[in-house]
């Protein structure tokens, strides 16, 4: 089936990824703790889903796209590998490890900011009333749902920092490459994922810290195998959506996953979220309303995506 190259169905695509994500969290909050090194858990899930990918391109006659390519589509595809599938994720998880404020992880959460702004300054978006208003209820929404105390301000809260603005620009590239310069999803989801997991693994060579994939056990790898399925299908999902909608549309409809991740945490417990949450929750329901609002009056104006161009 060939999913047409349209606006309704790029939103459609990035509420498909804002619910992987809301399970991927869940389930990555479930299982972390089986892991000693996180960065070493990243390596080995990004590694496996970069090896089918790449097996999906070469089945799928991608080779001659990859033989086709130019100089500056070929720096696009390394750019996301660097930005956005390896130096990000080790930055991430490091800072994570280290960081002392248990408010630290909202800083990712404000990607949706950063990738407005400069999808209004580099791809020449525009933000309508619905739109803008709808950021601020997701924000909003955001830092009620946070975990209480503060975000910090050291070294560990600087790499999560620049992570999320390095995953920023990876969505401009990423919407760059996927729709003017015409690079499938095919071959841009390999390159994050394949070449950045060779970064990655790097790393931790240069670290002294493969051991610890080496060392897993069978019940690690199939840890590994699960979440790297959620993985292969979030980037797929993604990169789909971003060649389809604007980058701060698809980017908003994607906080819709802590809803799904607020809920199954809800089912889980058994227990109704404090009233800070449930506000937090129904803010974030109210702005991804709000963005499909702003999506639909988008359609209805240029009902075209990238392809007509």
């Amino acid at each position: 089936m060939r999913i047409p190259r349209t606006t309704g169905w790029g939103i459609g695509l990035a509420a498909a990824t804002a619910c992987i994500s809301g399970v991927s969290i869940f389930v990555n909050g479930l299982v972390v703790k089986e892991f000693s090194d996180p960065v070493a858990l990243t390596g080995a899930r990004n590694a496996l889903v970069g090896l089918v990918l790449l097996g999906i391109l070469l089945a799928t006659g991608g080779a001659h796209e990859v033989r086709a390519l130019d100089r500056r589509r070929s720096t696009g595809l390394l750019a996301l590998a660097v930005i956005g599938g390896s130096i990000p994720f080790i930055l991430f998880f490091s800072g994570l490890a280290a960081a002392t404020g248990p408010g630290a992880g909202l800083i990712q959460k404000t990607m949706f900011i950063w990738v407005a702004a400069l999808a209004i300054v580099f791809l020449g978006e525009s933000l309508g009333i619905a739109q803008l208003v709808a950021i601020v209820a997701l924000l909003a929404g955001t830092l009620l749902i946070g975990p209480t105390g503060a975000i910090g301000a050291g070294p560990a809260e600087a790499m999560i920092l620049v992570a999320t603005l390095l995953w920023s620009v990876e969505v401009i590239v990423a919407r760059r490459l996927l729709g003017r310069e015409g690079v499938s999803v095919r071959l841009a989801t390999t390159s994050r994922m394949a070449l950045g997991a060779v970064v990655i693994i790097g790393f931790l060579v240069v670290s002294g810290r493969t051991g610890a994939i080496v060392a897993f056990s069978l019940h690690q790898w199939s840890i590994v195998a699960l979440t790297g399925l959620l993985l292969l299908g979030y980037v797929t999902t993604w990169y789909a959506a971003l060649q389809r909608a604007p980058a701060s549309l698809v980017t908003s409809v994607l906080v819709g996953g802590a809803l799904v991740t607020g809920v199954l945490a809800a089912l889980r417990t058994g227990t109704i979220p404090a009233p800070a949450v449930e506000a937090g929750l129904a803010l974030m329901a109210i702005g991804i309303g709000l963005v499909m609002v702003a999506a639909v009056r988008r359609a209805r104006t240029a009902p075209l995506a990238e392809s007509t161009r």
